[in-house]
């Protein structure tokens, strides 16, 4: 089927295909979120929590790469909205903080050295700089009466400008909560993106789910489809080629899931047991999806030992299986 259809989509196959043979990849949590020890802040605490002691960005990436993981995408602004990078449009960033280091740079700069490659994280939901917008904090409900006003949409617009033409090239950037924004603006926002990074690959979250229903009023347009704390459809694995208003998309799978239960770093949230890391993994690899698996570095600004072991034995393990 591959050969015969090209598909709608931006990107090629090949380029998808390309993506999809990266197979495996560390989501990195981090920010204001594992200083308050909450993974939805209310964006009122001073820049000055954040204060990493430690940190240690190219550890994460080390660790990914001795992992086996071929990619890695970093949190540059989650709910909270402080911003992991001196974002020029607002005072909420590392550059005020405890520790005043780009996160964003080091990050990038480590992922090429260490031949990871880099992707970025952006949350629609802002706690922090609301623009006149009702934020799900507020609404109890993500989608459902919460909204970004021009305002808002106009500053992440512009915040995203300068994660995509500040640190070269970004091979893959991940929006979050994509619900929040009208239909029209996530239009303008995907052509934004592909315009500066054309060969990226453009997540918007759907969200919870096995992937098998794609939401189109909530997340598109987009090139992956996610399947957040799911695995793929346990009967038909996840399928690539989906019709979207009357035209066929080649939208490859990601799953994203933590290592333990919390995507911040949270003490006591130990790692899974080795076997369900092992059984992750072989069913999204057999279910043809990528596996995007969060691993969180902690207050210090470092992936904590226990994480690190339990990756590595994992990498063990596939070894063992012939993965």
């Amino acid at each position: 089927m591959e050969k015969k259809i090209k598909g709608s989509q931006r990107l090629s196959l090949a380029k998808l295909q390309a993506w999809e043979k990266l197979g495996y990849g560390m989501f990195i949590h981090f920010g204001m979120s594992t200083f308050e020890g909450k993974e939805l802040p209310d964006g009122k605490a001073p820049a000055n929590l954040y204060a990493p002691d430690k940190l240690d960005v190219e550890q994460w990436v080390s660790v990914a790469r001795d992992a086996g993981m071929k990619y890695a995408v970093l949190t540059a602004k989650h709910v909270a909205g402080h911003c992991l990078w001196p974002s020029k449009h607002t005072k909420y960033h590392v550059g005020n903080s405890g520790n005043k280091t780009d996160v964003v740079e080091a990050f990038v700069e480590a992922c090429r050295k260490k031949g990871i490659m880099p992707g970025l994280y952006y949350c629609s939901w802002d706690n922090h700089h609301r623009f006149g917008s009702l934020t799900p904090s507020d609404t109890t409900e993500i989608g459902q009466f919460s909204f970004t006003t021009r305002a808002y949409q106009d500053f992440q617009t512009a915040q995203i400008k300068e994660l995509l033409t500040q640190y070269g090239k970004i091979g893959e950037v991940w929006v979050d909560i994509p619900a929040v924004l009208p239909r029209c603006y996530r239009q303008e926002l995907y052509q934004t993106i592909a315009s500066m990074q054309p060969d990226t690959v453009i997540m918007m979250n759907t969200g919870f789910g096995d992937g098998s229903n794609y939401p189109v009023d909530r997340a598109w347009p987009a090139d992956l489809i996610a399947i957040e704390r799911w695995l793929p459809n346990s009967h038909t694995g996840h399928l690539n080629w989906r019709e979207i208003e009357g035209k066929q998309y080649y939208m490859p799978g990601e799953v994203c899931d933590p290592i333990g239960k919390e995507w911040f770093f949270v003490d006591g949230d130990k790692p899974r047991s080795d076997a369900e890391l092992l059984g992750m993994y072989l069913v999204c690899r057999s279910r043809h999806t990528n596996l995007l698996l969060d691993v969180p570095p902690d207050k210090h600004g470092v992936i904590p030992k226990m994480h690190v072991d339990a990756l590595m034995r994992l990498r063990k393990n596939l070894d063992k299986v012939g993965f």
